[in-house]
């Protein structure tokens, strides 16, 4: 799997733009606030339909525009697949495959995958759990269509839940509509917790052999899901918390709400681990995902490293960079320096200034 070409027209702060890529190694440097992370928003967006930002589309369309247009040509078991995608301010994202409209956002999974690492991720251990349900959320939408659909529903159920919740105390008569939206909740919340479970399964057996090595064989690290429900059922735990629920005119309990932990030993890095430990389970974590992905999928995703090195110590970074040979890889940094210290096998490199980029081999 790899993406051959990406055009943009009137996106972020490219007027046009038409790059051809590298099936190995492409490297876009210049200074920061130029235009490089666009570029790896760009890919991620016509692989994913969603900004690894979460920024909304109106606010991608390069200003004073009325809409912008993507265009990414991946390769996939020697067929090349063309993604459209036009973003316009006032009216949902249109997409196309060969040309051909697709009437649901999930009809695009499946063809390319992403896995995108930015210094933001390496801050995932300690900040809060918020980060860390993305996290899964994201990589299991893009591997999983029958995921994304359950956990489309459950937040749709949720919004609903709570507009009703504060409804409540204005029309105690729609009390009874309470049960028919809670018995959805758990429908839907019980599949994607239990999905989410066996991801962080699957990702337990990868996860422990790569942090023993970045540690120098001093730690091993596992995942433990953390249900907000405790050992209770969804259910029952929806009923305990219903009049807490009500007067605080919000749902308190469900996979909104859940986290992961990581352990070291005995040890919860979230709470008590050092800096330094954070970061190297992050890392772990997204090393573990290339990983993983790779025997899901059966083929090798395209990694986004977005101006990571420069966050990582020598050993971390030599370790990163040894990790991803095989793989096409798009890489945003300052400088090359760190590339040529390391003897990193550089196969097409970009410079990006004020929205304007130029191939220099």
């Amino acid at each position: 799997m790899v993406i051959k070409s990406l055009k943009l027209k009137n996106y972020r702060n490219y007027d046009l733009l038409d790059l051809t890529f590298d099936p190995k190694t492409n490297i876009l440097y210049g200074d920061n606030a130029q235009g490089k992370t666009n570029i790896l928003e760009a890919l991620y967006l016509t692989g994913t339909t969603k900004s690894h930002r979460g920024t909304k589309d109106r606010d991608l369309i390069r200003f004073g525009c009325e809409e912008s247009h993507l265009e990414t040509i991946v390769n996939k078991n020697g067929i090349d697949f063309q993604i459209d995608m036009h973003l316009k301010k006032n009216s949902p994202k249109g997409i196309a495959i060969n040309k051909i409209p697709i009437r649901r956002a999930s009809e695009l999974f499946g063809i390319v995958h992403f896995v995108f690492f930015s210094p933001e991720d390496l801050n995932i251990i300690k900040d809060g759990p918020s980060g860390r349900r993305r996290f899964i959320d994201l990589e299991l939408s893009q591997l999983d269509k029958l995921y994304l659909s359950n956990l489309s529903n459950y937040n749709r159920i949720i919004n609903q839940r709570n507009s009703l919740l504060k409804e409540l105390y204005k029309q105690e008569n729609l009390m009874e509509t309470l049960d028919i939206w809670d018995l959805q909740l758990v429908e839907y919340g019980n599949k994607v917790m239990e999905r989410r479970e066996e991801f962080i399964c699957q990702v337990n057996k990868i996860i422990s052999d790569i942090h023993f090595k970045l540690t120098g064989g001093k730690e091993k690290i596992s995942i433990v899901y953390e249900k907000s429900i405790g050992t209770l059922s969804l259910e029952q735990a929806l009923k305990k918390n219903r009049e807490r629920d009500i007067r605080m005119k919000s749902t308190s309990v469900g996979p909104h709400r859940d986290d992961l932990c990581f352990m070291a030993e005995n040890l919860d890095i979230r709470k008590f681990g050092s800096q330094g430990q954070q970061r190297t389970a992050a890392l772990s974590l997204k090393l573990s995902e290339i990983e993983l992905v790779k025997k899901l999928i059966n083929d090798t995703p395209i990694l986004l490293l977005d101006d990571v090195l420069s966050e990582l110590d020598k050993h971390r970074q030599n370790y990163l960079l040894d990790s991803i040979h095989n793989i096409q890889t798009v890489i945003t940094c300052t400088g090359l320096d760190e590339f040529v210290n390391h003897r990193f096998s550089i196969n097409k490199i970009f410079h990006v200034k004020n929205g304007k980029v130029a191939k220099e081999n």
